[in-house]
């Protein structure tokens, strides 16, 4: 008979392996499968990398980071300063209060030095200017930084959408995920069609809400454009299966650690350009072998291989 946790001992959640000559402890017949409970960046981690979801998620102690990187500083900063923007009364969203919410957002980390933070903190109010020109200010979206959530079969899906509109539909109001992005690199229309992220949001935004979510948007404010997608339920669907093969993949991973696999070959590397722009390529010995990526080099010029956009 398994004993009872000692007081103050949490359980670890997982029954003990049994003992040399102790019968394996089965499970309860019908029982239902663990859920995998994730995040888009979660799903996104390993499948760029198994080694770089490994390192995040299943090493723990985690092996440590590399620096902060100013792209992503920029990217929040831009974020948070549009989330305020829709916390202002309407009488105050006006294009001229956006350099007061710009600095009180502003994330210094990662800038090469002064003059590259203060030409970026230029160029981030000039998007953020001409993007809210094209806004009705009292028009309130439905929800901003909304966390939305669902269970499937196998997962236990939560993300934070930047903004979820209400818009007017054939049949009645319908829903549209929109998502900021600040890298250098346009976007197009197949980004969005191809965004599981946009598509796992619109699957749970429908089912929190209860009204169509089908549409899909990604506005790059550097250059002033929307990248959209009209899903239907099959791509949804389509989008969502591959989300649960993903973690179908991770669980099996974690269990084969678990039962004394080598981590290395569970969570093998996917080596690319974007080694060079990984938080622990120093720890990684594929990623070691790939040239790094200053912290601030994505500010100066359009990053090779395509850093994670904000």
């Amino acid at each position: 008979m398994r004993r009872p946790t000692p007081a103050g001992r949490p359980s670890s959640g997982r029954a003990p392996r049994p003992r040399e000559g102790q019968a394996e402890q089965l499970g309860f017949e019908g029982m239902p499968e663990r859920l995998f409970v994730c995040t888009p960046s979660k799903l996104g981690a390993y499948a760029d990398c198994p080694r770089r979801y490994r390192y995040s998620y299943v090493d723990r102690p985690a092996p440590p980071k590399g620096p902060p990187w100013a792209h992503n500083s920029l990217g929040a900063s831009v974020h948070t300063a549009l989330k305020n923007w829709y916390a202002l009364p309407l009488d105050r969203r006006r294009p001229e209060a956006l350099a007061g919410l710009l600095r009180g957002t502003w994330v210094r980390e990662g800038y090469r030095d002064d003059e590259q933070e203060r030409a970026a903190y230029r160029r981030a109010l000039g998007w953020l200017e001409a993007y809210v020109e094209t806004l009705e200010p009292e028009v309130d979206p439905l929800g901003v930084e909304r966390v939305v959530a669902v269970k499937t079969a196998v997962l236990a899906f939560n993300g934070r959408a930047d903004r979820i509109d209400s818009r007017p539909g054939p049949e009645g109001p319908e829903l549209v995920i929109v998502d900021y992005k600040t890298g250098r690199t346009g976007l197009d229309a197949d980004d969005a069609r191809g965004s599981q992220a946009l598509a796992l949001y619109a699957y749970a935004a429908e089912r929190v809400f209860r009204r169509p979510c089908r549409r899909v948007e990604l506005h790059h404010l550097p250059t002033g454009t929307v990248a959209g997608h009209d899903h239907t339920a099959e791509s949804l669907a389509r989008q969502l299966s591959r989300a649960e093969e993903t973690a179908r993949d991770i669980m099996a991973a974690e269990r084969a650690v678990a039962d004394g696999s080598d981590p290395d070959e569970a969570f093998p590397t996917s080596p690319s350009p974007r080694c060079g722009w990984c938080d622990y390529r120093r720890v990684c010995p594929a990623g070691a072998q790939t040239p790094g990526k200053e912290p601030w080099a994505a500010v100066d010029r359009p990053p090779e291989g395509e850093p994670a956009q904000q």
